[in-house]
């Protein structure tokens, strides 16, 4: 079977572009799909971070300021995937080159395994915590995170569009809004509601917290082209996506922050996971609440080990989803195992300073300097329209380069021994203005424009 052919016959596998006929994603199924990848105890454990250091004013303010440019750029990230049907790895061939867009794939990958084992490792911490607090079976933890490696991998392997049709949109979104709306209503009634209206203690900056807000969002953005070259149109693409997971982004933060102030739940940096499933399960029909979370927490595992796996067919395009799946999935199997969560905070912030720039340079190209405009079959020839010199493009690396220093440079990474210029004036709108600006000067003078002939 050619690769075309077996793109038409199972869509989810491999980077051809995904037939036209095959984009049965509509709006609510993608509104759904993104809905249900935002609802995640990680979520909660950011809001976590913003409070005390601002006040729940202030801190709502910077979830929904960040929540606004986080999500806006997601939907345009969504909105060439759809217009291309191809992901997002290959979509970075055309400001990188074919072997340029390698070196974010790869870490992609990283990042992406990195996530994975983040969620099983939160997903086995719940279900331990569960199982030893009501049924009084402790001790279980690895055999919880094989259960939820397990569970990502079937997942991974039936692909986005099954996962979305048969399973988020049938149980999992109204279980979750069941839960979620429970969950808030007892954190509002049984904790001191008072506390939400003091004041921070200014330890953190305004401006960071927007940061540590945009992250996530932006840390869907290597992935959103994956998905969302099986929605049917730009707008059902850009408004799904955007909208989908806005309203669990800015919810979930809210809540996390809420905790600390409301419940006065103390966080942990060295496992921040641990006080959040405490606190919820400690509600009143918590537990419940907190099992609905835990098992569409398996939706985020999925996403990590199918998109990890795109991306790896990136640079091996004849390997096969399943094998990389199962590869990727022990690697995840054994993290879970050995490594501890820690630092989550720095890891949010360095992945911002990595892909903010990056879809800073991605936008710049297709929606100015090509005018909305890629050649599919182009990008999947290793010497077609978008090859440049050796395969690289040198001007859009060095311009991805250039906004990652943008970023670092204000805000630092603390926990790793950088210190930023100026971190109260936020990093993420200066590194993305900085590198679309300066890939417009650097991409005038080096990008050759293929014949249009549309999207695909």
């Amino acid at each position: 079977m050619t690769q075309t052919a077996l793109a038409q016959h199972h869509p989810h596998v491999g980077i051809q572009p995904v037939p036209l006929s095959e984009r049965t994603l509509g709006m609510w199924g993608t509104f759904v799909l993104w809905a249900d990848l935002g609802i995640s105890f990680l979520v909660m454990v950011v809001g976590m971070f913003l409070v005390p250091g601002l006040g729940f004013s202030h801190a709502l303010l910077a979830i929904l300021v960040g929540a606004v440019i986080g999500n806006t750029l997601l939907g345009l990230g969504a909105v060439i995937g759809s217009a291309t049907g191809l992901p997002t790895m290959v979509l970075l061939r055309a400001p990188l080159g074919i072997r340029g867009s390698y070196a974010p794939t790869v870490i992609n990958v990283l990042q992406l395994i990195g996530w994975a084992a983040l969620e099983v490792i939160v997903m086995a911490q719940a279900a331990d915590m569960l199982a030893t607090r009501f049924l009084g079976l402790p001790g279980a933890y690895p055999i919880w995170v094989v259960l939820f490696t397990a569970l990502g991998t079937l997942m991974a392997i039936s692909g986005p569009v099954a996962v979305t049709k048969r399973w988020l949109q049938k149980v999992a979104v109204w279980a979750v809004l069941a839960s979620t709306l429970w969950l808030t209503y007892a954190v509002l009634t049984q904790g001191d509601t008072s506390a939400l209206s003091r004041p921070g203690t200014g330890e953190m900056p305004f401006w960071l917290a927007v940061d540590l807000v945009v992250a996530l969002p932006i840390s869907w953005f290597p992935l959103v082209a994956d998905y969302s070259r099986f929605s049917r149109s730009q707008p059902v693409a850009f408004w799904g996506t955007s909208l989908g997971y806005f309203v669990p982004h800015v919810w979930f933060y809210a809540l996390g922050a809420a905790l600390v102030l409301a419940l006065g739940v103390q966080g942990d940096p060295s496992a921040p996971i641990a006080p959040l499933l405490a606190a919820v399960a400690g509600l009143t029909a918590g537990g419940f609440a907190l099992l609905v979370l835990l098992v569409d927490e398996t939706d985020e595992a999925f996403a990590n080990l199918y998109s990890s796996a795109v991306s790896v067919q990136n640079i091996v395009p004849t390997a096969g989803l399943r094998t990389i799946v199962l590869g990727i999935s022990a690697i995840v199997l054994v993290i879970a195992l050995a490594i501890p969560l820690a630092q989550y905070e720095s890891f949010l912030l360095l992945i911002g300073s990595i892909f903010i720039p990056l879809f800073g340079v991605l936008a710049a190209d297709y929606f100015v300097l090509r005018n909305r405009q890629y050649q599919a079959d182009e990008l999947l020839r290793g010497d077609g329209a978008y090859a440049f010199t050796g395969g690289v493009h040198w001007a859009g690396i060095a311009t991805w380069l250039i906004g990652i220093a943008v970023y670092l440079g204000i805000s630092g990474l603390p926990a790793f021994g950088v210190v930023g210029l100026a971190p109260t004036l936020g990093a993420s709108l200066p590194s993305f203005i900085a590198s679309f600006g300066l890939y417009l000067l650097l991409g005038r003078l080096s990008v050759v424009r293929p014949l249009a002939v549309g999207g695909q």
